[in-house]
């Protein structure tokens, strides 16, 4: 019965009630406003250290480089391309020394035109483009060995066209007769003076060889112009022909108009041609001073020229004497 005589509505002792705290009666017995007691800048004195782990933002002031940097930048920049120049420059001739000590070594002969070897006539020509010529260049090149082989095949179709015309009018004679000098004449000559300097220059970057290209191809184009437009008793069907021998004979004229269109794109063609060489030679950097220079350097160290200076040389000497 002991415990029935225990009061619930009497305070519990301290060491049994938790809300006896002191930090807790302390808190629930003051007047203030918990929010008045949160103070963000606590009194310190001067001798105070702060220990915030917090560092205030700095703002760096922006510095701009100076002349002296952006020169010297300038100046690496240039250094790095001399550099690039004269590495590919030394691929070039190691390139040229390799292709020189193969030929001597491996005994290398000529395999173009590509004759039988029963054949009397020996190739006068070694022509590889996949060893010669760079790989960069070797697209252009190619086309322009095709453009050659066209232009052959059209001066030969214009020799029978111009036949086919002579049969039908026996005062044609004289295109027929042209049209045999010109295919006898200009497809060798077109080898020699046109695709074969492009091809040595894309083979060793021959300044000289790219000259010589240029103002021969040039002439070549306004051939192919004037082979295209066919004036009468020139010996080519070009359109002015083909038209005129359209009225007398229609096979005839039919003939003639095919070779005028194979004129016509050879026209085009060299044009387009002439155009993506000018434009890799100015990516080699190459100059008309640069050319002068490598056909100075050809010229004095020849051997032809130095025995006819010394020669010359000799003979001014015993004449003074």
């Amino acid at each position: 019965m002991s415990d029935f005589d225990v009061n619930p509505f009497v305070e519990a002792a301290s060491d049994n009630n938790p809300f006896n705290d002191p930090s807790v009666t302390q808190v629930t017995n003051s007047n203030v406003d918990p929010v008045d007691q949160y103070n963000p800048f606590p009194p310190s004195d001067g001798l105070a250290t702060n220990t915030s782990p917090y560092q205030p933002a700095v703002l760096q002031p922006s510095t701009e480089p100076s002349p002296q940097a952006t020169a010297a930048v300038a100046q690496a920049e240039l250094l790095k391309q001399q550099e690039e120049l004269e590495r590919k420059a030394a691929e070039l001739d190691r390139r040229e020394q390799q292709l020189q000590t193969r030929q001597a070594s491996s005994g290398r002969e000529n395999n173009w035109p590509p004759l039988p070897k029963s054949f009397p006539i020996r190739p006068c020509f070694y022509q590889d483009f996949s060893e010669e010529i760079p790989p960069q260049y070797q697209r252009v090149c190619k086309m322009m060995y095709y453009l050659w082989m066209m232009n052959c095949v059209t001066l030969f179709l214009n020799l029978l066209a111009c036949l086919a015309f002579f049969i039908k009018d026996s005062g044609q004679g004289v295109g027929f007769g042209l049209s045999i000098l010109w295919l006898i004449l200009f497809s060798p000559c077109s080898f020699l003076c046109w695709y074969r300097p492009v091809y040595k220059a894309f083979k060793s970057d021959n300044s000289v060889s790219f000259f010589f290209f240029f103002f021969v191809f040039f002439c070549q184009v306004v051939i192919f112009i004037i082979q295209a437009v066919g004036i009468p008793n020139w010996g080519n069907s070009g359109w002015i022909t083909a038209f005129t021998s359209l009225h007398q004979d229609t096979a005839v004229g039919g003939i003639m108009i095919m070779v005028a269109i194979l004129f016509t794109f050879c026209a085009v063609l060299s044009v387009i041609l002439l155009k993506m060489v000018h434009g890799l030679y100015r990516r080699t950097g190459a100059s008309f001073q640069k050319a002068q220079q490598e056909f100075s350097q050809g010229v004095f160290t020849s051997n032809t020229f130095q025995t006819a200076a010394s020669s010359a040389a000799q003979s001014a000497l015993q004449r003074n004497n």
